[in-house]
């Protein structure tokens, strides 16, 4: 196995690339109780256009396989559910799908042993039948129709499709009613016998194990495979510009809630530690733009133009990338207006130099606080690990990071003409 080492929070990640092309990461905790166990797939709700290894031709499949694929795979022909059996053992189990990737999971004190045999059993094994794919299209189907309800999940939607004009992440990761009812049992085993083979797959665990030992298990637990070559996957073209300013939709609300949105390039196909160093620089941008003791939060928190906090978030992935600002305000317009004011300060007068150096130390505390719970190491290294960056690369950038490094990304990142705003009001 090989091992990085960084010094500046004590920590090992041990890995390896298994001869069927599949990456095990191992991030020893010595004495913690808790073990947490993270099997993804580089596959997510974009990849819908796509050539598998070995055609020439590109399959396009319906909006939402990737998240009906996750819902099916718990499914075992022996008539048991997977998620069950997990939870029977005593262990916290679960799944998710995102834009670009796939995961299974469990944590737990007792019975990891156990867990994993059944976890890396039901990913192995997809049982797929037409009776089993029409019922899960009608439990599916109540999920999207519960989202259209949820005002958090619409304000934010809106947002994508303020910001987007052909790329997928503005479509619900569920996919529609429509696309779902395309699904049969043929298309799922397409994908999954092209994505979840184990050249594009990592397994991430993390707790008080020594990691040879670790290794063996999981190599124990492999079906023979061989690597596939590389899966080409095909995006739409992307204008830069955004689609529309504003977006509003009434629903059921207390209070009106907005999510203002910023376009940026997405990283591409290469990615590296500059990747990390732009994150870790917006995330500083934002906690001194919106964050608690910014000037923003500050003002309109007392003038009673906003309730509570502001959320606020970043995404870069390999063909999308936004900021998102969030929160609830009976004025949301003037929140969105001063926050364009404050973006036009910070570049007109310059970053504090204070300011910068007490959020720098805030965040490098908050990424140290992240290795204290393997549930968050191991999520943190799958995700990174398919954005071809690794984990240990946010704590050694913040070093590098100075305000004319900052005052770069903001002129870059932070433009006017990429902002929207989506509201929902009552």
């Amino acid at each position: 196995m090989q091992v990085i080492e960084n010094s500046k929070v004590k920590e090992k990640l041990y890995f390896e690339k298994l001869e069927n092309g599949m990456t095990v990461m191992i991030i020893p905790k010595k004495g913690m109780k808790k073990k947490y166990m993270i099997w993804g797939t580089n596959y997510g709700s974009n990849d819908n256009v796509f050539i598998v290894p070995g055609e020439n031709t590109p399959t396009e499949v319906p909006e939402g396989v990737a998240h009906f694929l996750e819902h099916k795979m718990f499914e075992q022909e022996n008539g048991t559910n997977s998620l069950d059996v997990l939870t029977a053992l005593g262990v916290e189990a679960n799944a998710y799908t995102t834009n670009d990737h796939t995961a299974y999971l469990f944590e737990c004190t007792t019975n990891f042993y156990e867990a994993m045999d059944e976890l890396m059993d039901y990913v192995q094994n997809p049982y797929f039948t037409d009776e089993n794919v029409e019922k899960e299209k009608g439990i599916i189907g109540q999920e999207i129709m519960m989202y259209d309800d949820y005002p958090d999940w619409k304000v934010y939607l809106n947002a994508m499709q303020a910001m987007y004009h052909n790329n997928s992440v503005k479509i619900d990761i569920v996919g529609t009613i429509e696309s779902i009812g395309k699904i049969n049992k043929e298309i799922l085993y397409t994908c999954y016998h092209t994505f979840y083979n184990p050249e594009n797959m990592v397994m991430v665990i993390s707790g008080d194990f020594e990691p040879e030992a670790l290794l063996k298990e999981v190599k124990k637990r492999i079906k023979p495979s061989k690597p596939i070559g590389e899966i080409k996957r095909i995006y739409p073209e992307e204008p830069e510009d955004i689609v529309k300013e504003k977006i509003e939709q009434n629903l059921e609300v207390s209070q009106p809630m907005y999510t203002i949105g910023i376009k940026d390039k997405p990283m591409g196909e290469e990615s590296n530690n500059k990747t990390a160093k732009k994150e870790v620089a917006v995330q500083i941008l934002l906690e001194l733009l919106v964050g608690k003791s910014s000037h923003v939060y500050q003002k309109l928190y007392n003038e009673g133009t906003i309730y509570g906090g502001i959320g606020f978030s970043y995404e870069l992935s390999k063909n999308y990338a936004h900021i998102l600002i969030s929160g609830q305000s009976n004025h949301p317009e003037e929140v969105f207006e001063f926050v364009k004011q404050e973006i036009n300060h910070f570049k007109t007068k310059g970053i504090c130099e204070k300011d910068f150096n007490r959020i720098k130390k805030k965040i490098y505390g908050e990424y140290i606080e992240e290795y204290n719970d393997v549930s968050n190491i191991a999520r943190m290294f799958l995700s990174d690990y398919f954005k071809g960056v690794n984990s240990f690369q946010y704590i050694d950038e913040i070093g590098n990071i100075d305000v004319e490094y900052l005052t770069q990304v903001l002129n870059d990142v932070f433009k006017e003409d990429k902002m929207v705003i989506s509201i929902v009001r009552y």
